[in-house]
């Protein structure tokens, strides 16, 4: 699927830009750079499909503009939320199994996550998408920081499924902790008498963080990371 945002997310984004500048919501290449903050010559690649869309760009196209993030991954007919625009025929729901089943939590909310992730008034705040293939109730993040370079870089989401207390970790596998902070590391199970009562983080990038452990007791939820989407498509 190394084409997939180059095939479906690039292809939205020209739909979303010609209906913005139809409907004089933008004035024109100038306009959106600025508020996705980047260049008019960046937009101006992204529309002659030279460049792919980064994942902050459509993170700040959805909630500047309204759009619907299900749109921009190919899930639903309605491009903007609430009025039901269409760049194409009606999708049958059926054709997309799971469909807005990916909460996503940006970088700006992984805190407020972390403290209120079991409220549903909070959790109704963010968000939902789908991806084809990627089906249940699953957690996006939005990464930021370089601590699992080069396996996950800045601006990535990773696409988790949260775990049940308990249920069987895979050493040195990627997994999102969430304590009273989140972090995407991976882990080492360390036991006492057969137990498991620590899980030791690991970066990545092991010369500028090193691991640390964390007692299991502290931890509120575990997810472990099923894919990520990064600039150049889904791994």
């Amino acid at each position: 699927m190394t084409g997939f945002l180059e095939n479906t997310v690039n292809q939205k984004f020209r739909e979303i830009y010609s209906y913005l500048e139809r409907e004089r919501k933008i004035k024109g290449k100038s306009d959106i750079a600025k508020q996705l903050g980047t260049y008019n010559h960046v937009i101006n690649s992204i529309l002659k499909g030279k460049r792919n869309v980064t994942v902050d760009q459509l993170n700040k196209l959805v909630e500047i503009y309204n759009v619907n993030a299900n749109y921009v991954f190919g899930c639903s007919q309605e491009m903007i939320l609430g009025e039901g625009v269409s760049g194409h025929a009606p999708l049958d729901d059926s054709t997309f199994l799971g469909r807005n089943n990916i909460t996503l939590v940006p970088d700006k909310a992984v805190a407020g996550y972390a403290l209120s992730k079991e409220s549903h008034d909070y959790m109704a705040t963010l968000q939902k998408f789908s991806i084809p293939g990627q089906e249940g109730n699953l957690i996006a993040f939005e990464i930021s920081g370089d601590s699992m370079l080069p396996t996950i870089t800045n601006g990535d989401l990773v696409i988790c499924e949260p775990l049940d207390r308990g249920e069987p970790l895979k050493d040195n596998s990627v997994y999102v902790i969430v304590t009273d902070v989140v972090v995407t590391k991976r882990i080492q199970q360390i036991r006492d008498r057969n137990r498991i009562t620590k899980l030791r983080l690991i970066s990545d990038n092991d010369a500028m963080y090193k691991p640390y452990d964390v007692d299991l007791d502290e931890i509120s939820q575990i997810m472990k990371v099923k894919c990520r989407l990064t600039n150049s498509g889904i791994n």
